[in-house]
């Protein structure tokens, strides 16, 4: 695994540990869109510049689920707003 495919898992933790920290009732959900969604698409662009196969599809599947996890925070901030 090279330095673009750990960039890419990378993203994927620092994602979730955002998510953690800027949860709450009074969430700024836009931010949170912003911030998830840059650094998924961010770890996607790593996956598939390692070109390694193994780090390759487990940092698109792992950054691909966080950026359907936005898609459903963008949802319900449209339904809720």
């Amino acid at each position: 695994m090279n330095k673009f495919g750990v960039l890419s898992i990378l993203m994927v933790l620092i994602s979730v540990l955002m998510f953690f920290i800027l949860r709450g009732p009074n969430a700024d959900l836009p931010l949170i869109i912003i911030i998830l969604g840059s650094l998924s698409l961010l770890g996607i662009i790593f996956a598939v510049i390692s070109k390694k196969w193994l780090s390759g599809v487990i940092g698109v599947l792992s950054n691909g689920a966080v950026l359907v996890c936005v898609f459903f925070i963008l949802l319900a901030y449209g339904i809720a707003g």
